[in-house]
C-alpha cells in the first residue's frame, strides 16, 4: 500500500509540474531569467532547482552519487528545461514502476552535494522529494501569477478529482 501511495505523490507530482511548465510556456523567455526575490533567483532558477533535485533524489536511490546540483544555464531555455524534465519523469517512473511495499522500507545510504553522509528509509526520501517540489512549485506559480499568468489551484485534491 505504501509504495501505491508513493506512486500517487508522484503522478500528483508530475500533473502539478506540468501546469506549471505549460503556464511557464505563456511568458517570455527574459521573464524566465528576470530576478525574482525567491531562493532560486528566476523563474527559470526556481525550475531547474526542482529538476535539479529530482534527479538527484533518484540517482541516490540507484546508488550514484551525484557532486552537484544542474546548473542553471546548462538550460537556457523554457525547452531546454523540458525536455531534461521529460528525460528524468520517465526515469522516475520506471523506478516507481518497480517498487514495492519493501523496497520503500529499505534504508539507503547517500552522500550530500557537500559531501555528508546520511542514511534514511526511502519512502521519508520519496516522501521528501515531493514535498520539496511543492515548496518550489508555489514559488514558481507566485512568480508566475506576478507576471500575469497563474497556473490555477496545485491542490492534491484537485489532481485526485480529476
Amino acid at each position: 500500500m505504501l509504495a501505491e501511495y508513493l506512486v500517487t505523490l508522484y503522478d500528483y507530482n508530475y500533473w502539478a509540474n506540468e501546469r506549471i511548465l505549460r503556464t511557464a510556456a505563456q511568458v517570455s523567455e527574459a521573464h524566465l531569467v528576470e530576478p525574482m526575490p525567491f531562493p532560486h533567483g528566476s523563474l527559470r532558477g526556481t525550475l531547474v532547482h526542482i529538476l535539479s533535485a529530482e534527479w538527484i533524489w533518484r540517482s541516490r536511490w540507484q546508488g550514484a552519487a551525484p557532486t552537484a546540483m544542474l546548473r542553471e544555464d546548462d538550460f537556457p531555455t523554457l525547452a531546454a528545461i523540458r525536455i531534461r524534465w521529460q528525460t528524468e519523469e520517465q526515469q522516475m517512473r520506471d523506478f516507481l514502476a518497480a517498487l514495492h511495499d519493501e523496497d520503500v522500507e529499505r534504508v539507503v545510504p547517500y552522500t550530500t552535494t557537500r559531501g555528508q553522509a546520511y542514511a534514511m528509509p526511502l519512502w521519508q526520501m520519496m516522501a521528501h522529494l515531493v514535498n520539496h517540489g511543492t515548496q518550489h512549485r508555489s514559488e514558481a506559480a507566485a512568480m508566475l501569477t506576478a507576471l500575469g499568468h497563474s497556473p490555477g489551484d496545485l491542490d492534491l485534491i484537485l489532481f485526485l478529482r480529476k
